[in-house]
């Protein structure tokens, strides 16, 4: 590993990543940077767990979302027990699948099956939370090194801020488009029920909640039709 190389690649990494328009755009850009940087990384991929089912977001391989779904139903393998931290690890690697599965029983016999030789996953977290847990394989075993795990970890860190900042983004430009969508809609009800601000709003919320619909949703289905549903 050529770190002052190495070194270089990152930091025009991290002024890439603030420059993505989404957060999809920065995942794959991860991933991408991934099989690019790290030597014998064949595939990558981010694996997330909501409502504590498995998610994988910008794979660079079909095999990614396979060893992701593995992982999801056996409830165990690296990058599973990484997003979880039940054990409070933040990296795991497995040397070589053909002869270690003391820790993962269940899920490295079947990730044999997919052609795997290695992997190595990374907890993406910040001092607020943690986003889920970059995943790195290779076809080969006995590929991963300190080297390459130590290239992975610092990857995985640039890789949480990255997230959690594009992330916010989505979130701040979605409530501020939320904002503007009630405010057009409580307009109208405002000039059809010749009713005040707070009436208005009141209608849409209690629209929302009794309906089980999304307050935006709501708005936005006023705004088309000129009145409730």
């Amino acid at each position: 590993m050529d770190w002052r190389e190495f070194a270089e690649h990152m930091a025009s990494l991290a002024r890439d990543l603030l420059a993505q328009e989404s957060v999809t755009d920065t995942l794959e850009r991860i991933t991408g940077s991934a099989t690019d940087l790290i030597e014998d990384c064949d595939a990558a991929g981010i694996l997330i767990l909501r409502n504590n089912r498995v998610q994988s977001l910008a794979p660079t391989d079909q095999v990614v979302v396979e060893s992701d779904a593995l992982q999801g139903r056996l409830r165990e393998g690296p990058c599973f027990n990484a997003a979880r931290t039940s054990d409070g690890q933040r990296q795991y690697r497995i040397r070589d699948f053909r002869g270690e599965a003391e820790r993962w029983p269940k899920y490295v016999p079947e990730a044999r099956k997919l052609g795997l030789g290695s992997m190595m996953g990374f907890l993406l977290f910040t001092e607020d939370e943690d986003l889920g847990a970059l995943n790195l394989y290779s076809y080969r075993p006995g590929a991963f090194g300190e080297a390459d795990e130590t290239a992975g970890w610092l990857l995985a860190s640039h890789a949480a801020v990255a997230f959690s900042s594009a992330r916010t983004h989505a979130q701040l430009q979605e409530a501020v488009g939320t904002r503007h969508l009630v405010g057009e809609a409580m307009g109208i009800l405002m000039g059809s029920h010749r009713i005040g601000e707070e009436q208005a709003f009141a209608t849409l919320r209690r629209y929302s909640q009794d309906n089980n619909v999304k307050l935006r949703e709501v708005a936005r289905q006023v705004c088309e039709r000129g009145a409730l549903p």
